[in-house]
């Protein structure tokens, strides 16, 4: 796992089976991005089988078949929809297609689990809504920046056990390394990726909403900006939001496509959660200067200051909950609406961003 590619970043875990042989089968659908296989790891480290794989592009196939070797080779993305054994279609393909996969999934019977951004208009978070409530199957999305950092997992834990009393506020920094020369036309698109607040500040969101335990939130303030990328003149290399949640809790986030090649990772992801009796920072994939590991949180209460190391010692409980989710339509692992609520709260933020000129 190259930890200075963040496109191609894929957390592997121990294996925790949820489930038995050939209980929970998935495929996938769209190799557009490399996160198809940090989704793949997770579910079957938890016990899903991997079945089928199509994409259009072959060379993309090969690369997928040669890591997970146990996987067929599909001749149309039909051959899955329409494949009985399938439980579920997951699928990192380009984001403003992810939605049609989606609904297609359903309608066939199957679950469905998405890269983020899921989505990048709210005309196809309310056709997806409706497609659940007439189906009753489940639509996830992978927001990796918590369920697949364990430090980000371990603060949630803390925060449930009461550890900073009542969460006021989040701080969350989400730079990522662009490698421009290495990215697909696609990605500097913003009607196809969605724009930086939709797609990588999905990310940020998802995991205000959880920390501060809140339903919904309103979007007050998001600017977006090309500093340094003039030659992809609708890209956007820098994005923050100021967000109120409907319980009080306040959030700042910021994400860029500015880490230097100095930097060990792909990102310096910061989180600081404010409670009313202490605080937590989470150094998600590196300490600088110090730790090259990442999964440092450092925990300050009444009690003192706490460092903890957790590369390895938490574990990415997400997987094998939404796979139990998915077969007994229980909500564990994430609610339906929070899973939603995060999507439609960052396509709002990118649409009513202030566009710097400078």
């Amino acid at each position: 796992m190259d930890k200075s590619d963040g496109m191609n970043y894929a957390p592997t875990g121990e294996i925790k089976k949820v489930v038995n042989e050939e209980e929970f089968n998935f495929s996938v659908i769209g190799l557009d991005h490399g996160h198809i296989y940090g989704m793949s790891n997770g579910l079957i480290e938890a016990g899903a089988e991997l079945k089928i794989v199509y994409d259009q592009d072959t060379e993309k196939v090969k690369s997928f078949k040669e890591h997970f070797p146990q996987v067929k080779i599909a001749n149309s993305a039909d051959e899955i929809y329409s494949n009985p054994e399938i439980d579920l279609i997951a699928s990192a393909s380009i984001p403003v297609d992810r939605h049609k996969v989606g609904i297609k999934a359903l309608e066939n019977g199957k679950h469905y689990f998405s890269d983020k951004p899921g989505f990048t208009t709210l005309e196809q978070i309310k056709s997806a809504k409706e497609k659940v409530a007439d189906t009753g199957l489940k639509w996830g999305i992978y927001y990796s920046e918590r369920l697949h950092v364990e430090s980000a997992v371990f603060a949630g834990q803390l925060i449930d056990e009461g550890a900073i009393g009542r969460v006021i506020q989040v701080i969350g920094t989400g730079p990522h390394r662009i490698r421009a020369d290495k990215r697909p036309d696609w990605f500097f698109d913003p009607e196809k990726y969605g724009g930086i607040l939709c797609d990588i500040g999905s990310h940020q969101i998802e995991q205000f909403l959880h920390y501060a335990d809140a339903e919904d939130a309103e979007v007050l303030h998001s600017k977006i900006a090309n500093y340094n990328h003039k030659d992809y003149s609708g890209f956007h290399d820098f994005g923050d939001a100021t967000l109120v949640a409907d319980n009080g809790a306040t959030f700042y986030f910021r994400v860029d496509w500015f880490t230097p090649d100095g930097l060990g990772s792909w990102g310096d992801g910061r989180v600081t959660i404010l409670g009313t009796e202490g605080y937590i920072e989470i150094r998600k994939y590196i300490d600088i200067a110090r730790d090259s590991k990442g999964d440092h949180l450092y925990l300050v209460d009444n009690d003192g200051e706490k460092h903890y190391e957790l590369n390895s010692k938490v574990g990415f409980p997400f997987f094998g909950e939404f796979i139990l989710d998915c077969l007994k339509g229980t909500e564990n692992s994430m609610t339906q609406e929070h899973i939603f609520k995060a999507a439609e709260l960052s396509i709002k933020a990118q649409n009513k961003a202030v566009w710097i000129e400078r």
